[in-house]
């Protein structure tokens, strides 16, 4: 869809199964999707947890990422902004979603399908949200006693998967009997229950102490605090049949934390994954124009339920199966047809491909990454000034010398956004963009900014430029740096969001780095690990697992800032950022103003890859600045010495080797010089302020002894 046509905004709150599947949907049919709409799902995770697979993952019978749903992937694929943030309220009037530590998100349609939580008392662990109660159940051991507070579906199957963990389990009831929707259900669930010799406490006081909470769940309270109609008893939003929300025709509500007035039914994925078709088709003609009627959703009277026993049994995992006053079981063909159906719904998900012709494969990478290579800017250099000698290509420009003899720095980057939550792509390029100041010594005070947003309605383009300069002010307001003005641009042809910042700061000539000499006895010390490149490339090819993007991310946020002042008190006498030419390539320009005489051996063993980044660089997968940036390598045969690279398994190895060191990054790690001797000291500094992937990667020396003996420092 051309970003020209972009005139609603409509936002999916929660990342439950009936936004998953809308989101399937559009993929799959895109004219069905809203016309002329950007589109965005928040989520506190970059997972959503398929509940239907929970049990037999606590039971050990599955992997966790046999149950993950990697939302990020799926709104890639979908054309749909991602935003992982934790949603705190919502003002209804003024069509705002509000988010933690972040501006509100503004919409024209609001969707919510957020989960529930676990309504519980006293300590005893919630089953939901799910993430942290998985988190919990992981730390659980066999052997130990675990008394489980609830006697629905949740409590019984998952009292039986943690009997198979062998764990000593305990059921305990508030009244007489289990609920499972039936008397013939609970028949067949309490004989499940005593076959696995789990005992039942009936008639337990609300106040009994207990261990995991499964006493049914109630909706987030932000949504009943933001006045919206809601059942009194579980804060589910109350709505029409067509999912819309009383009183409220921009909003809808669906899953968990939605129930249809006038035909109520409990919280179920199943009216979930029931509900998305209709939701999908009735958020599309509620933007219509003029807006059309929506369609009513009448959901089953009834519901098929299987309930697994967690595979504790001698002859493998059986379940049961309710419906209605139906109920059958324990069987090992229940379970299998319960694994079919699972398994079929993940499918769904895991076989999308995407919807450019070439494959996301074929794209340019973002980001650092999308900066030109070295050969045409360095000819195009070279010709600017032919006579001239080519000036040092210094992190930071000495501008001024204040006053106070202080030097004024100034550098400018940016890139095409990275990733398609503005908010974050604003806090990542400018976290980027100070790294120049950072490896030149200097603290950040002022930033000016050239964003450039997609050719849109009005409303849309207020929307992308507000998040865009709050991401650049996350990162500003905590070092007490200012935004002190800037330029906007309208793309045109397509062109997506972008960010350029121009970035101020000071430093005492005394404390001022450049990126050499390097002097023989240093020790090279990297502040975090390397990989970003490959990861996004490989992200825009859906063959990143959800986890490693986290990781990288979560790092990448890390602002560098502190490193300054631990660096220069270790002695720091050269430094620079690993930025677009990877590793190798910023390297060469250290040893470029350090002279012939000196060289480098670098410690493979020691160089800090992200999670999943070796794997991927094995498997063929690189960033599109990696082919011009293979020059650098060249290195390795001259001045650069690689230790310890045979031992790398095969060629493989060795190949994912050379290609980590030659990955482009954004913000990436600082690579700093300092006195061997203080080396330790400095790299224990830095892992106690933070930096726990910092490593001492390497050494400096005199040109001519790069086979010495001496190992390199930690």
């Amino acid at each position: 869809m051309s970003p020209a046509a972009e005139s609603h905004q409509l936002v999916l709150a929660g990342g439950g199964h009936s936004h998953v599947l809308v989101l399937r949907r559009w993929l799959m049919r895109p004219r069905s999707r809203p016309p002329g709409t950007r589109i965005s799902l928040v989520s506190r995770h970059g997972t959503a947890l398929y509940s239907g697979l929970l049990p037999a993952v606590v039971a050990g019978l599955e992997p966790r990422d046999a149950a993950a749903i990697d939302l990020r992937r799926l709104c890639s694929l979908a054309g749909v902004s991602f935003v992982q943030a934790e949603i705190t309220g919502l003002d209804p009037a003024a069509r705002e979603l509000h988010l933690a530590g972040r501006p509100p998100l503004r919409f024209d349609r609001l969707s919510l399908d957020l989960g529930a939580v676990t309504a519980t008392q006293g300590p005893a662990v919630a089953v939901k949200p799910l993430e942290p109660f998985l988190a919990w159940a992981d730390q659980c051991s066999a052997g130990e006693p675990l008394l489980i507070r609830g006697g629905g579906a949740a409590a019984v199957e998952l009292a039986l998967a943690f009997r198979a963990r062998g764990l000593v389990c305990r059921l305990q009831l508030r009244g007489e009997a289990l609920h499972l929707g039936s008397a013939a259900a609970n028949r067949a669930g309490e004989r499940l229950l005593a076959q696995a010799g789990i005992p039942i406490q009936r008639h337990a006081p609300s106040e009994a102490p207990a261990d995991l909470a499964c006493t049914g769940s109630r909706a987030p309270a932000w949504l009943a605090a933001a006045g919206l109609p809601v059942e009194p008893d579980t804060g589910r939003v109350l709505t029409h049949p067509s999912l819309e929300v009383i009183g409220h025709p921009q909003l809808f509500a669906s899953g968990d934390c939605g129930l249809i007035e006038a035909d109520p039914r409990p919280p179920s994925g199943v009216w979930a994954v029931r509900a998305a078709p209709v939701l999908a088709e009735n958020l599309c003609r509620s933007l219509a124009e003029p807006r059309r009627s929506l369609r009513p959703w009448r959901p089953q009277a009834r519901a098929l339920q299987l309930l697994g026993d967690g595979g504790w049994h001698p002859d493998g995992p059986r379940a049961l199966a309710f419906f209605g006053p139906v109920a059958l079981g324990p069987s090992g063909w229940i379970w299998h047809w319960k694994q079919r159906i699972d398994a079929a719904f993940m499918a769904r998900l895991a076989d999308l491909q995407p919807m450019a012709p070439d494959g996301p494969a074929a794209m340019a990478c973002r980001g650092c990454a999308a900066k030109l290579a070295a050969a045409p800017l360095t000819a195009a250099l070279a010709r600017l000034a032919p006579t001239a000698r080519a000036p040092v290509a210094e992190d930071a420009a000495v501008v001024a010398t204040g006053a106070d003899g202080r030097l004024w720095l100034q550098s400018v980057d940016g890139f095409p956004a990275l990733v398609d939550d503005p908010w974050l792509n604003g806090r990542l390029t400018t976290l980027h963009a100070c790294s120049d100041l950072w490896a030149s010594g200097a603290a950040v005070e002022s930033v000016q900014a050239l964003v450039t947003v997609p050719e849109a309605a009005a409303a849309v383009q207020e929307e992308l430029l507000l998040q865009t300069l709050a991401g650049v002010r996350s990162v500003l307001e905590p070092l007490g740096a200012a935004l002190i003005g800037g330029h906007t641009l309208e793309g045109r042809d397509g062109a997506g969001l972008a960010l350029a910042l121009t970035v101020n700061g000071r430093v005492a000539p005394a404390g001022h780095w450049r990126k050499g000499p390097l002097r023989p006895g240093d020790a090279l010390l990297l502040s975090r690990p390397l990989g970003t490149g490959v990861l996004f490339a490989a992200a825009m090819a859906g063959a990143v697992a959800p986890e490693w993007i986290d990781a990288v991310l979560e790092v990448m946020q890390h602002n560098q800032a502190s490193l300054v002042p631990l660096l220069a008190v270790h002695g720091c006498g050269a430094c620079t950022d690993i930025t677009g030419f990877g590793l190798l390539g910023h390297l060469r320009e250290m040893l470029d103003v350090s002279g012939a005489a000196v060289a480098v051996e670098l410690d493979a063993a020691a160089i800090p890859a992200y999670p999943g980044a070796l794997e991927l660089l094995e498997r063929g997968f690189a960033s599109s600045l990696a082919p011009a940036n293979a020059a650098a390598l060249a290195l390795l045969e001259g001045p650069v010495q690689l230790v310890g690279a045979s031992g790398r398994a095969g060629a493989g190895g060795q190949a994912a080797l050379a290609g980590l060191l030659i990955d482009p990054q954004t913000c990436g790690p600082l690579l700093a010089a300092v006195p061997a001797e203080r080396a330790p000291a400095a790299l224990a500094a830095l892992h106690r302020d933070g930096f726990l992937e910092a490593r001492l990667i390497g050494r400096v020396l005199s040109r001519g002894k790069e086979n010495a003996a001496t190992p390199a420092p930690g």
